[in-house]
């Protein structure tokens, strides 16, 4: 397996959470990690805790300038070069069925699927000349119903058909291409959404801990592992690796 030591990677939405995981976790083995997002005190937090190694760059995915200036950002901190691309920034998007609208959706596909799919387009030519890799986060809601939650699972699903065609694609030019499906993790993902309240979150986690087969939620740690390994393995592309403590095997407690 390829060592990360000397890597070159960006993070998307690494002000907090997975993507702030992953970037301490990358660093500590030698990589010189970007991490962008649009928070920039959770930026310079996340930069303080982890040293020099990792480097910040405030921007919304969203947009394609900012695309363009994460690049850039990562290519100087990584000393001219882009090794691995992790497309974590995403929301939580939830709308009933008989409730949808179409500016919503459009907003859940433009943040979580098409602004993954243009910032991945635009590292192409840079992962190309490092054999490098690029690694999606999705969801075991593509394995498990929530109801409500139709939108977010949508648009995790897409990611999960995009990995597949874009590994075919790529596999040519040498550039591999992974998909991780996490179980329950504690992030603002969901307090942003509103699901609930921050002093209601440990009820709610502890709730859904046993929907898994190993009896609790993961931590941002464990899901960044399972990110490292689709960023070292060099003859793995094309897969949707479940790091999720059982989740999606859909135990049931009789």
């Amino acid at each position: 397996m390829r060592s990360m030591d000397g890597m070159s990677i960006l993070v998307t939405g690494g002000g907090s959470g997975i993507g702030a995981d992953c970037a301490r976790r990358f660093c500590d083995q030698g990589a010189r990690v970007t991490i962008s997002g649009r928070r920039l005190e959770k930026l310079q937090q996340v930069q303080e805790n982890i040293g020099e190694r990792c480097h910040i760059v405030q921007g919304d995915v969203t947009r394609d300038k900012d695309r363009i200036e994460m690049i850039r950002a990562c290519l100087e901190h990584g000393e001219g070069k882009l090794d691995a691309l992790l497309n974590n920034a995403a929301n939580m998007y939830r709308q009933p069925v008989d409730q949808y609208t179409e500016a919503f959706l459009r907003e859940a596909f433009e943040t979580n699927v098409i602004s993954a799919m243009m910032l991945s387009s635009a590292a192409v030519p840079h992962l190309e000349k490092t054999a490098g890799a690029i690694v999606f986060i999705g969801s075991t809601h593509t394995k498990r119903a929530f109801p409500g939650a139709s939108p977010y699972a949508t648009t995790k699903a897409a990611l999960e058909g995009l990995t597949k065609v874009m590994a075919a694609e790529l596999g040519p030019r040498n550039i591999r291409v992974g998909c991780i499906l996490p179980g329950a993790v504690s992030t603002e993902l969901n307090l942003r959404a509103g699901l609930f309240a921050a002093d209601e979150a440990s009820e709610r986690y502890d709730a859904v801990a046993g929907l898994h087969a190993l009896g609790r939620i993961g931590t941002g740690t464990e899901v960044a592992e399972g990110v490292e390994y689709l960023m070292r393995a060099e003859w793995v592309t094309g897969v949707a690796l479940e790091v999720d403590g059982g989740i999606g095997l859909g135990v049931s407690h009789f």
